[in-house]
């Protein structure tokens, strides 16, 4: 049961939090709105890699590999929204004022980009870690330093582009294993007791 201090201090936090998301949208309609050229970038990395998916991917795997795309999405979502919170990456524009990522990156350019490497490694017998290393390492040590740059990402309180690099490793990683488990889970089904 909740105390009254402890709904006194949600009740702070919460009205911190409106106020940060008023701040966020007036931000963003003053200098992220329509009318700027980082919004339709951003735009670009959200629709395109999206048009792309859908006449690229192989509709003979297409739930393996939108399922190991969907964990990609949600692992980087996570942990872009704690990065974010903490203060070690923001990004000064945005698509979507109210998100705590950056939409365009999280739900689209990665996670598609993963996807394609993905499918191409198991059309192909290539190592999935192999290359989903050397696509983390061109996001972090390219894409990520031009975003930089371009003002559309800044680190803070410490983080680099090697922090950024092991995020991707560790995110791989665990879309790689939990994609390997449900596969596996798909080809070996639970017998039932009527058999």
């Amino acid at each position: 049961m909740m105390t009254k201090e402890q709904g006194k201090r949600l009740d702070e936090v919460l009205d911190v939090q409106e106020k940060a998301v008023s701040m966020w949208m007036d931000y963003w309609k003053d200098f992220s709105y329509i009318d700027t050229g980082p919004f339709w970038v951003i735009i670009a990395a959200l629709v395109l890699p999206l048009i792309l998916i859908y006449f690229k991917i192989d509709r003979t795997k297409i739930f393996q590999i939108g399922f190991y795309g969907f964990n990609i999405h949600t692992w980087f979502a996570y942990s872009d929204s704690i990065a974010m919170r903490t203060g070690y990456v923001y990004y000064p524009f945005q698509a979507i004022p109210v998100m705590p990522v950056n939409f365009a990156l999280d739900a689209s350019l990665v996670p598609v980009t993963f996807m394609l490497v993905y499918q191409w490694c198991i059309n192909n017998n290539k190592s999935v870690f192999l290359y989903g290393v050397i696509t983390s390492a061109g996001f972090s040590f390219f894409l990520k330093p031009v975003m930089g740059a371009w003002d559309l990402i800044k680190l803070d309180n410490g983080m680099n582009y090697f922090y950024l690099f092991l995020n991707y490793i560790a995110i791989l990683i665990m879309a790689i294993i939990i994609t390997k488990f449900f596969t596996y889970l798909k080809h070996h089904p639970k017998k039932s007791k009527t058999e």
